[in-house]
């Protein structure tokens, strides 16, 4: 049953990366948000296909984030980020660490995924210069990369339209590896590709065009999610990370998206068995409640960066944020990773991924569906675009999606899931119907 909704002023509001005309036209405003479920001033029960923005695998208003949350803000609100820090800012690092691959031993804390990409950018740039190779200056990215909003991470970014408004601004000296997604080669596949590994090949012809010397990293999304879930082929990142250490050259993972269980992990470099030298994060840290996010670095990175320092009482790395370790988020996120613990949230999802990949790929033979992929607790499915219109047959999806009761994240004419690890098997698999009947709805139209 749903009712009409009282009209609300929007004028004055510009939604980020959103089809503002579009918006005004068909709103989708939310009222609240409880478990798995999202509420909608028309009365509709929606359930959180995508978890968020990829943010929030705990689901939405766990007591226990909010206690954690309000305690910290009666006990200190803040705490200047310059010179001093919280004792739980130093715990919250150490619990982190104990959960990446070994190596990375320093955490770097940051407010958002942007922040992360720029600061691992720069991380990057200072341990070259201080260890003499003041030369390597390039960064590789990838195409249909999403790694964020910064300067940084628009520059080694690959999706276009994120780049040709601000191209004036962007960093130079940046190239691109191909993506790795071939529909000839691959689609429908479950989970990783068997083809496409001398893909990371590339990387050799970049280092052989520029020299070696020049290149700073290599940042890559071990899983490229914003783009609509392009699965790595079978041997890939473990060349790129083999080209990376012949030539000298870090390796960046972009995890916002895959740290912290979402490919049945705590990280995509464990899914996959790569290490990378330095891992971007940020989203699930604090199931979305509040922002934060940070960079995980090798430990030897760090001690090259102090030991450049100069005199002990100088700043050795200048840069920081003025909420970088902030209380209240760092409160979230140690209430974050008690529940990850208790509830066992890593060893639920990776017990939803076989029911999401058969529910997902049991959608294969519907008119208009060009591909089906996914791997551990995501997936996505391609669609056949209206003539001349993109994006359009998606959002006609994603509105039919709405009308039954799921909520689903467009790219393009890509549709991406990722439901919260609190899901229940049948909660997961009537995603995936309400989704295919979308599809079969918006093929009927043009």
């Amino acid at each position: 049953m749903t009712s009409n909704p009282k009209p609300i002023d929007m004028s004055a509001y510009w939604l980020p990366y959103t089809p503002n005309r579009y918006f005004h036209q068909h709103p989708k405003v939310m009222k609240s948000a409880k478990g798995a479920y999202y509420f909608d001033d028309h009365g509709r029960k929606l359930f959180d296909g995508l978890s968020g923005l990829w943010c929030s695998p705990l689901g939405h208003a766990d007591p226990r984030i909010g206690a954690a949350i309000a305690k910290q803000y009666d006990t200190m609100d803040y705490c200047p980020a310059f010179q001093m820090a919280s004792e739980a800012t130093f715990t919250l690092a150490s619990r982190i660490v104990k959960l990446a691959p070994a190596g990375l031993d320093k955490v770097f804390f940051t407010n958002s995924g942007s922040e992360a990409v720029d600061t691992a950018l720069k991380i990057a740039i200072g341990y070259h210069r201080v260890q003499g190779n003041a030369s390597r200056i390039r960064m590789i990215g990838r195409e249909r990369a999403y790694h964020g909003v910064g300067i940084g991470g628009i520059s080694v970014g690959g999706i276009v339209a994120n780049r040709k408004m601000f191209a004036s601004m962007m960093m130079p000296g940046v190239d691109h590896l191909p993506h790795t997604l071939n529909l000839s080669q691959m689609a429908f596949s479950k989970g990783q590709p068997t083809w496409g590994a001398h893909l990371a090949d590339e990387l050799e012809r970049i280092v052989a065009l520029h020299d070696a010397n020049t290149i700073a990293a290599v940042i890559l999304e071990p899983v490229q999610g914003s783009t609509g879930v392009l699965v790595p082929p079978l041997g890939y990142l473990q060349k790129i990370r083999e080209i990376c250490t012949k030539h000298g050259i870090l390796l960046i993972f972009d995890e916002v998206i895959t740290g912290f269980g979402r490919l049945s992990a705590n990280f995509g470099a464990d899914r996959f068995g790569v290490t990378p030298d330095m891992i971007v994060f940020a989203k699930a840290i604090t199931n979305g409640v509040i922002p934060m996010g940070g960079v995980l670095v090798r430990g030897d990175i760090y001690d090259s960066i102090m030991g450049g320092g100069g005199q002990e009482q100088l700043i050795e790395f200048f840069h920081g944020y003025t909420y970088s370790g902030h209380p209240i988020p760092v409160a979230a996120a140690h209430a974050v990773l008690d529940i990850f613990e208790s509830d066992d949230l890593v060893n639920r999802a990776k017990a939803l991924e076989p029911i999401l990949e058969n529910a997902l790929h049991a959608l294969k033979g519907k008119s208009g569906l060009l591909d089906i992929r996914n791997i551990g607790l995501s997936g996505a499915v391609e669609l056949e675009p209206v003539p001349g219109k993109p994006g359009l047959r998606a959002m006609k999806v994603l509105e039919a999606c709405i009308e039954r009761g799921v909520l689903v994240r467009i790219s393009n004419d890509t549709i991406a899931v990722g439901p919260p690890f609190i899901s229940t098997p049948a909660e997961v698999e009537n995603l995936i119907s309400a989704l295919g009947d979308a599809v079969d709805d918006a093929m009927k139209s043009n």
